[in-house]
């Protein structure tokens, strides 16, 4: 469990954040896609199947953000019990934890994100349709996100609600939008946020 350097995590922070930030990029122009296809093999309608996939995002990072939270109090726990610095507690775990993401049970998270989709009020599908179809695009996005809970500050995605004032700082207007529209009808992405501070837009789109 000592077997980390002292500070990795905090030493490799910008790098680390460079890459999440870019594989979040990754998955909005490849899985997002890639899922949309699949969705629209069942369902015809377009908004429905964006509307999907947007609460699979703000899910998915709900899901792996609790799971970190777990997991870190779990290492904490068992590291505490040997520590004697030089490197606190916390920088301790942290190093630890940023080694071992391969012990985050990511398929938890998965479970848990379908689950909390199967029971949500503004999404409806024909009952045929199971929404472990788009389980590659859940299971990289809780991937990212539970990454991005080891930075400095932690990356989250903006909270986002049908009917609120659109920022040209938050998002992008969809294709499809009604570009005089001052209100967003529904979200397509969620913007990524740094303290409250945009870093990479999200996509929504506005209508009257």
């Amino acid at each position: 469990l000592r077997s980390c350097s002292p500070g990795r995590a905090r030493r490799t922070n910008a790098s680390r954040r460079a890459r999440l930030v870019a594989r979040f990029g990754d998955i909005y122009a490849q899985e997002r896609l890639d899922a949309e296809t699949l969705l629209r093999t069942y369902i015809g309608d377009m908004e429905t199947v964006q509307r999907i996939i947007y609460i699979a995002a703000v899910e998915s990072f709900h899901a792996a953000k609790m799971a970190y939270r777990q997991f870190k109090i779990r290492v904490r726990e068992t590291l505490s019990l040997g520590h004697s610095g030089p490197e606190s507690l916390e920088d301790t775990v942290l190093d630890y934890i940023v080694r071992h993401e391969d012990l985050y049970d990511v398929q938890a998270s998965v479970n848990e994100v379908i689950r909390s989709m199967n029971i949500n009020p503004r999404i409806s599908f024909p009952p045929e349709i199971d929404f472990i179809v788009i389980s590659t695009l859940i299971r990289e996005l809780c991937r990212v996100a539970f990454s991005m809970q080891t930075l400095f500050p932690p990356l989250d995605i903006a909270f986002g609600t049908d009917g609120e004032l659109f920022s040209e700082n938050k998002y992008h207007r969809s294709f499809d939008s009604d570009f005089t529209a001052a209100l967003v009808a529904y979200h397509v992405w969620p913007a990524l946020m740094e303290d409250d501070i945009v870093i990479v837009k999200g996509e929504a789109v506005t209508k009257r």
